[in-house]
């Protein structure tokens, strides 16, 4: 009499199907993993080792169709969105042929062919050099960002580095990148590679946007070098992205009163409208910066507002009829205050209503901008504290819209006050000061003054929003500065290929900081250029 088996009994069949599920759910797993890994890069992706050019070759052109594709999809994608947002204003016999244009248009395919040149001539070249100029271990000239002294080696612990001595901690892979660029290229490697690719890719643009792609490049180069070079030397200037706030804002404003036309007509539309004076009135101003007239037309409009009180009628009643008369005296060289706060007459009582208004505007721009981003892109983070994440996005998003309107209302007080300087400074006879002292409180220049005043701010915003909003506008300031130069014969007409030295000197600045001292990059730069072209 036989026992029966205590374990369950699996008949041959049905163990083998159980086992070849499991091998074909394991084979899909990493099928679905290996399709993941050619759109999203792993972390911690080792550099690929080149012996030759043909692999070189082969290593550039896998990762310019990578991001070809990847660069298409993303516009693409976007254009999409903004098509799907006009579709109600479409009639509809044309929207299909909207949505094939926004995936199928030409700028999904001009992104797309500037990325994909870019990673294939940058990998190419970067990995040629040291096979066509090898060099030496450790023969790389000296280098202002670089310590001839650093090893590469797994730092201590934090507790045994003093708090002004500690570096970055590198994981194994990023490690061994830098062992991988220390004993196989030289600095100069990178910036050659990044110059050449950065140069060609951006021609496949349209020009329009060279110049804003350029700009960007050029400044997180910037960013980047003066990182390296002050973690190099020990050198910290405190609140530096508070002083370049303040110069660039200097000049932005001295260009929308004085040079306009050195600002994108987009840029001076939004500041014009942040500003809540009457168009009119800034136009007056412009012309009377450029000119000493007005046009009679801009008067007229402000006299036409419904918000205009008598007082400041009479005052532009009486402007307008000395302008129309022959000959034209048109006063000042500034309009009067009842124009640019036709509303109230005393200018005391402008600031502090201009602050309300200017911060309940930007509180729905600013809103956005700090509560989209955390929760599409920190969503786990935000449904595990949901109160916590809001409470702090709240606040940033209060301490946005009142730096806004804090620049706002400093301004306007600084541009009604200088007026009453002036004509207090003119009439006293206490002290006897220099003429051109007190008439620079009537001059251009005294409008990028009050954009200095205002640009400071910056310091009622949060301190790691104060680079970011530096680095925004540090491009604007510095076009706007290189094209009033230029049109004082100070610097040199770049011609057509001004964008392309722009985008080739910023990519090399990029470049050699994104190779060699990547932490000296922005998190944002740095994710991006890892997922585009990995190590090498």
């Amino acid at each position: 009499m036989s026992r029966t088996p205590s374990y369950i009994q699996l008949a041959p069949r049905r163990a083998m199907a159980s086992f070849e599920n499991l091998v074909a759910l394991a084979n899909h797993q990493e099928r679905l993993r290996e399709a993941r890994r050619i759109v999203w890069r792993e972390r911690g992706e080792p550099a690929v080792e080149l012996e030759d050019l043909w692999e070189c070759m082969e290593h550039a052109g896998r990762g310019g169709l990578r991001a070809a594709a990847i660069a298409f999809a993303l516009r693409a994608s976007v254009n999409l969105v903004l098509a799907t947002i006009r579709m109600g204003k479409v009639p509809k016999n044309m929207r299909l042929s909207l949505i094939q244009h926004a995936i199928f248009g030409k700028d999904s395919f001009r992104f797309a062919a500037m990325l994909g040149s870019f990673v294939t001539v940058y990998k190419a070249t970067l990995n040629a050099l040291p096979i066509l100029l090898p060099a030496n271990e450790r023969a790389s000239s000296p280098s202002p960002f670089e310590d001839e002294n650093e090893d590469i080696e797994v730092p201590p612990t934090p507790f045994e580095v003093p708090l002004s001595d500690r570096q970055p901690r590198l994981s194994l892979s990023a490690q061994a990148h830098q062992v991988w660029v220390r004993k196989k290229t030289r600095r100069w490697y990178s910036m050659f590679a990044g110059a050449l690719a950065g140069g060609l890719a951006v021609m496949f643009e349209k020009r329009s946007r060279r110049v804003v792609i350029a700009q960007q490049l050029f400044v997180r180069g910037l960013q980047g070098s003066y990182n390296a070079f002050t973690s190099k030397h020990g050198f910290h200037l405190p609140n530096g992205e508070v002083l370049m706030f303040c110069l660039c804002c200097t000049q932005i404003v001295y260009a929308l009163f004085a040079r306009p036309d050195t600002l994108p007509r987009s840029y001076t539309t939004w500041l014009t409208t942040a500003s809540g004076a009457p168009p009119s009135a800034m136009k007056m101003v412009q012309d009377m910066n450029r000119t000493g007239t007005f046009d009679i037309q801009d008067i007229n409009k402000i006299l036409d507002r419904e918000d205009l009180i008598p007082v400041n009628q009479a005052t532009l009643l009486a402007r307008r009829a000395l302008a129309t008369n022959s000959p034209p005296d048109f006063g000042p060289p500034y309009p009067p205050c009842s124009a640019v706060h036709p509303w109230v007459e005393s200018c005391t009582h402008v600031p502090l209503p201009r602050f309300f208004t200017v911060f309940k505007w930007a509180f729905p721009i600013y809103g956005a901008l700090h509560f989209v981003p955390m929760i599409l892109f920190k969503r786990h983070a935000f449904f595990k504290n949901p109160l916590q994440k809001l409470g702090r996005a709240g606040w940033a998003t209060i301490r946005s819209s009142a730096f806004l309107a804090t620049f706002i209302a400093t301004f306007q007080t600084w541009f009604c006050f200088k007026h009453y300087l002036h004509r207090t400074l003119s009439s006293q006879t206490l002290v006897k000061l220099p003429q051109k002292f007190i008439d620079f409180f009537l001059s251009k220049y005294s409008y990028g003054l009050g954009g200095l005043f205002g640009a400071l701010s910056l310091l009622v915003e949060e301190k790691r929003r104060r680079g970011e909003l530096a680095m925004y506008v540090l491009p604007k300031g510095m076009e706007s500065a290189w094209l009033t130069a230029r049109g004082k014969g100070w610097v040199f007409h770049t011609g057509q290929f001004g964008e392309m030295i722009l985008a080739a000197v910023g990519m090399s600045m990029v470049m050699s900081i994104y190779q060699n001292d990547p932490h000296h990059l922005s998190g944002l730069v740095r994710r991006i250029l890892y997922q585009f072209i990995g190590p090498n």
